[in-house]
């Protein structure tokens, strides 16, 4: 075995690269498809902004959890205010049970285009299934048989390639933003924005790394363990940046993809899962819903059990809970009964008279509008010696990362302003 320091690259990626994946979730798909139908190439400027701000956010989130040993919102009890804790929790809980009952909803909704049937009974199966295997497989086997089905999303890259893009245009507007003063544009700002910049992935990265020091038995926080830090800090680079730029990636496809393949064709709003399914049709053919369907369901399988633990990681840090998707149930009930009260509350959503994808950018949209305070948090507590030691994020990172939740914190207030003067 290589030292950990000679370890090639591919050996270092762990956290970052299953919260990248997990970032394409279904709701990603939705409002990035949404964006390129309705903004046409006018949007991609966004995914060029968000990658940098993403990668440093995620890079804050990892190291607060590597460098303390704790998560984001053990950290905000410690070290701000247990009601502050609570009330994170609160926040991140709702937005995540919307999201995962749009995730589970999408998932139902796609097995209907491939075998007809009802979507809110298949979306009820997909809940259990995914809970079972959450509460019985630990999540870092789980997560590694689901990464290989999330790869159908490679079919929006071929697509890029496939339809007739200017793609002078399209690089032109991925460097030169094009704004509009309306609300359908902010919204769908806020939602690209929540949906690339979200929450729950933020406590989940950080209780990744709180969870590798605790399985690994020769690693620590690095407060305690600080000969640690150059290859940990290393890792985490390598690990969150490859992980967020295949995100981007996966993204500034299914963007591009639909702007060419539907908005360019007059298709401008997308209400249903067939609809997005459309935008796959020049390099799948007839087995586009069937491809869309897969891409779907292999992200919504990996997605959701980060949705539902990062609420139940948030709700077992603020109330002082054991827990681990890695651990048996009787080892941690009250983490387990929260992750399962989770997954019941968002499995009721999917009987709602909704249409699942527009479910799906309504829970990116709430995602960024959660995600401002939470992102103040994190700033707050990354540069503090009582939580970070030896460790603050640099000067570089931190100024970033403030950049990332002024960017979010501007696309909100936009959204409330245009939604106020009805625009």
């Amino acid at each position: 075995m290589p030292a950990a320091d000679d370890a090639p690259w591919y050996r270092r990626l762990g956290p970052g690269l299953i919260t990248g994946a997990a970032d394409d979730d279904p709701s990603g798909i939705a409002t990035y498809a949404q964006a390129g139908a309705q903004m046409g190439t006018g949007m991609l400027w966004t995914l060029l902004l968000t990658l940098p701000l993403m990668i440093s956010i995620q890079l804050v989130s990892a190291r607060l959890g590597r460098v303390s040993g704790r998560g984001v919102v053990a950290n905000i009890r410690r070290h701000q205010s247990p009601w502050l804790a609570y009330a994170f929790v609160a926040l991140v809980t709702l937005a995540n049970i919307i999201n995962v009952g749009a995730d589970i909803a999408a998932m139902g909704d796609s097995v209907r285009l491939l075998l007809g049937g009802s979507t809110a009974w298949y979306a009820c199966l997909f809940a259990v299934f995914t809970l079972v295997l959450q509460v019985w497989m630990p999540y870092r086997r789980y997560a590694r048989y689901l990464q290989w089905t999330a790869l159908s999303l490679l079919a929006y890259v071929a697509t890029a390639f496939v339809v007739k893009v200017d793609w002078a245009h399209a690089l032109h507007d991925t460097v030169v933003p094009r704004l509009h003063w309306s609300k359908d544009y902010a919204m769908t700002l806020v939602a690209v924005f929540g949906t690339t910049i979200s929450p729950y992935l933020f406590v989940w990265q950080a209780a990744g790394e709180v969870e590798e020091t605790r399985l690994a038995e020769d690693e620590a926080p690095l407060k305690k363990a600080p000969w640690q830090a150059k290859d940990q800090l290393a890792r985490i680079r390598i690990d969150t940046t490859v992980g967020m730029v295949v995100s981007a990636l996966i993204a500034f496809c299914i963007m591009l993809t639909a702007a060419y393949a539907l908005h360019t064709h007059g298709v401008t709003q997308i209400e249903t899962c067939a609809q997005a399914a459309e935008a796959l049709k020049p390099v799948a053919g007839r087995f586009a819903q069937a491809l869309f369907a897969l891409g779907v369901i292999g992200t919504g399988l990996l997605a959701v059990p980060v949705l539902a633990g990062s609420a139940a990681y948030a709700a077992a840090e603020a109330f002082q809970w054991h827990s681990s998707l890695e651990a048996k149930v009787h080892r941690a009930p009250k983490f387990y009964l929260f992750l399962a009260l989770v997954m019941a509350v968002a499995t009721v959503m999917v009987f709602l008279p909704i249409e699942p994808f527009k479910l799906l950018y309504w829970a990116a949209v709430l995602n960024g509008v959660a995600a401002t305070p939470v992102m103040v948090m994190l700033q707050l507590m990354s540069r503090r010696k009582s939580v970070m030691g030896p460790f603050p994020s640099s000067r570089l990172l931190h100024g970033t990362a403030w950049v990332a939740t002024l960017c979010m914190c501007a696309s909100t207030l936009l959204f409330f302003a245009l939604a106020v003067q009805g625009s």
